[in-house]
This record gives structure tokens, C-alpha cells and sequence, in this order.
């Protein structure tokens, strides 16, 4: 096993294991490792005890090897936009086949949301925490869990916008060229979301912050950021398909 060190988005010393690999792919792992410590970051929140960080690390350190033996030059300058495409839908593919959120865990996220639905339709506005506790007939622990459950279903990544272009090509050669062409697209339509969107989407995705550390910077409740998210992927989307 070759060791990978890094450190964590909150400076704490963390380690990878890395599979047994040729010299000339633990130059790839030397090199481009902080790529799947980014992707991992991202999609933390996902970890479940069938699925931990280190098992996404794993998966990701695979990808990544996958990701070098395809493209063939990992010091060419487009390479990492490429791997962190193969990292996360490694990583993304594994949550899927393990079926990361139990029956009671969505069952439990569609009530959130229908009460929070059905709330804001006879108050005329969102509701607050309290509100959908009470309604719930619950606690704040399980609210802010049955809260987490519902985002890790909804959250996407702006890799993932980026990448579109590129699932469905899997199988055939990258297109550096098409992948830029995406990727400044994406750049500016970011630019015309209204401020407070484009600060919540560098807060989640280039700061790693989880959707409790954005509601309290931006003076504003959970499900209130989860609103304002998913306006802003909507808005994306539009933007990039015209």
C-alpha cells in the first residue's frame, strides 16, 4: 500500500491508501490526489456507515487511475477538469448501487419536504425551523437529520453542470476544447445569478461549507439556502441549455 497524506479543508492531517500501483501511476497519485480529497469534501455528506469517507476515498483514488489510464497525459493542463469528472461518478456510482439513504431515511425526507410545501402554501411564506418542527411533531435532532437526508438527495455539484457535455461521450476520446467551451459557459452564467446565489454557490463549493455554516453567513434558515440552491441550479441550467 502506498500512503497518501494530505490535510482536510479543516487542517486536520488525513490519510489515504492508496491500491498497489506502477511507479508511473503513483506519479499520477502523487500528483493529482488533491483532486479526490476535493470531490470527497464535496460529497461528505453522503457518507453513511455503508459507505464512509475513507471507502469514498478509496473509490475515488480508483478513479483517478482510471481517469489517468484513459486519458493518457495527466500533466496536461486539462486533465484535472477531466479526472474529477471520472472521481465523482466513480464515487456517485458506488452510492447509487449501495442505495445510501434507507427506505425510512426517504420516507422520511418526502415528509419534510411535503409539510414544508404544504406550510409555506397556507402561511404565504417559507416557514420557519420551529414551524416544520412543530408541524413534524418531532425534534430539532431529527429535523436536522431528516433536513440532511433531503439535501444529499438534491445537491448536484457545478462539476456536474460542467461535465454534462461530457456523460454522454464516456466511452469515446475527451474533447479538451468542448470541455472549456463548458466550462467558460458556465463561468458566465454564474455571473448573472443575483449576488446572494452566487455567494451561497462559493460558499458550497469552493469553501465546502454545509448547508447549516451558509444558513447562519447568510442570516437565513436551512430550508431557506435549500430553496435558494436549488433556484440557482434551475437558473443554471436554463442558462447553459439557451
Amino acid at each position: 500500500m502506498l500512503d497518501m497524506n494530505y490535510k482536510d479543508s479543516y487542517g486536520i492531517e488525513e490519510e489515504i491508501q492508496s491500491p498497489s500501483v506502477p511507479i508511473d501511476e503513483q506519479r499520477l497519485l502523487s500528483q493529482h490526489q488533491i483532486l479526490v480529497k476535493r470531490v470527497v469534501n464535496q460529497l461528505r455528506h453522503h457518507a453513511t456507515t455503508h459507505c464512509s469517507i475513507e471507502d469514498m476515498q478509496q473509490i475515488g483514488l480508483i478513479g483517478l487511475l482510471e481517469a489517468g489510464r484513459r486519458y493518457g497525459d495527466i500533466d496536461d493542463s486539462q486533465f484535472p477538469a477531466f479526472a474529477v469528472c471520472r472521481i465523482r461518478g466513480s464515487i456517485l456510482d458506488e452510492l447509487r448501487r449501495l442505495d445510501w439513504r434507507s427506505r425510512k431515511t426517504r420516507q422520511q425526507a418526502h415528509e419534510l419536504n411535503d409539510i414544508t410545501r404544504d406550510l409555506t402554501k397556507s402561511l404565504g411564506r417559507l416557514p420557519t425551523d420551529k414551524e416544520i418542527i412543530s408541524a413534524l411533531g418531532t425534534d430539532q435532532a431529527d429535523y436536522l437529520s431528516r433536513l440532511n437526508a433531503s439535501m444529499a438527495g438534491e445537491m448536484q455539484s457545478l462539476d456536474q453542470l460542467l461535465d454534462s457535455g461530457l456523460e454522454g461521450n464516456i466511452h469515446s476520446a475527451y474533447d479538451a476544447t468542448q470541455h472549456e467551451h463548458h466550462r467558460r459557459s458556465l463561468e458566465v452564467a454564474l455571473g448573472q445569478l443575483a449576488k446572494r446565489e452566487q455567494l451561497l454557490m462559493t460558499l458550497f463549493y469552493q469553501h465546502d461549507m454545509n448547508l447549516h455554516e451558509i444558513a447562519l453567513v447568510l442570516d437565513l434558515t436551512p430550508p431557506r439556502i435549500c430553496q435558494l440552491h436549488k433556484q440557482a441550479l434551475k437558473q443554471l441550467n436554463q442558462l447553459l441549455s439557451s
